[in-house]
């Protein structure tokens, strides 16, 4: 299993800075959330770890190596982006294969089995995938290279519900049966965020949060309930967002819960990481 540590990585693309002075750890064996608004740096943080892009300052280290250039530190790594690398009249048992190449571990059994799953035709050309399933083969593909760390970059783009609960269903059992680090940029966090082990938020380039999803829950709360009885016990309180509904209202507040001290006609319950995404981000 691999470490990756993100030292002072700093990207500019022109008079925009992309990236400011990141420093983060991904820790071996953990299921990340890199999460951020449109435009935040996600996507080119992801690109500089994988050696798809490069940093103006700063470097990337896979189990203390300098990955830059770096065939066995980059071996151990697998992205999933939007964009198909792959030839789009490449067929996509094709693709399976030509992974396989990269990647010695690669288990084509279970990706074949994945497709079954998905009912995915492994003779169709790439070009002729629809947007939802262009997503699934590849999919398959980061799931069945059983790299060390796997990164996915809006995985479910285009998957209708079903098959984005399979994704995240899959994720967690490829996870449980051959733990490595995966590293989920997604913008439907609520979906996602029962798989997360440990949220990452990115905004404008800065690094805002790097927390495991226990301690998030603990930084804050909702109550829910009358909106007269809401608002009353809010009162001097940091209050993180508000929703209203009728005559009854959900206040996000922050701060640690202390049930004990919630009015009987309100329900209280930890803070979700979505809200406390939206809180960061529009602060």
């Amino acid at each position: 299993m691999s470490t990756i540590e993100i030292k002072n990585i700093s990207k500019s693309f022109g008079k925009k800075q992309a990236l400011s002075d990141i420093n983060l750890t991904l820790k071996e064996n953990c299921i990340y959330g890199l999460l951020g608004r449109n435009g935040a740096g996600k996507s080119t943080l992801m690109n500089i770890i994988n050696n798809r892009n490069f940093a103006d300052s700063g470097e990337v280290l896979v189990d203390g190596i300098p990955h830059c250039e770096n065939d066995n530190a980059l071996g151990k790594l697998h992205m999933m982006s939007e964009h198909l690398l792959y030839l789009p009249s490449m067929k996509v048992k094709d693709m399976f294969k030509s992974a396989a190449c990269f990647y010695p571990e690669y288990d084509m059994e279970y990706a074949l089995s994945l497709c079954e799953e998905y009912k995915l035709d492994t003779k169709v050309k790439l070009q002729k995938l629809s947007t939802g399933y262009r997503s699934i083969a590849k999919i398959v593909n980061a799931l069945a290279c059983n790299a060390d760390v796997v990164f996915f970059d809006e995985p479910v783009l285009g998957l209708d519900a079903n098959h984005r609960d399979m994704f995240y269903r899959q994720t967690i059992e490829k996870y449980n049966s051959r733990p490595a680090t995966f590293v989920i940029s997604t913008h439907l966090i609520e979906e996602a965020a029962g798989m997360i082990e440990r949220a990452v938020v990115i905004k404008e380039g800065k690094l805002l949060l790097d927390e495991d999803s226990e301690a998030i829950r603990s930084m804050g709360y909702s109550v829910s309930g009358r909106a007269t009885a809401a608002d009353e016990f809010a009162k001097g309180k940091e209050i993180i967002n508000e929703e209203n509904l009728g005559g009854l209202k959900t206040i996000y507040i922050k701060g640690k819960l202390d049930r004990s001290l919630i009015p009987d006609e309100l329900d209280a319950a930890p803070l979700s990481l979505q809200n406390l995404f939206i809180h960061l981000t529009n602060s």
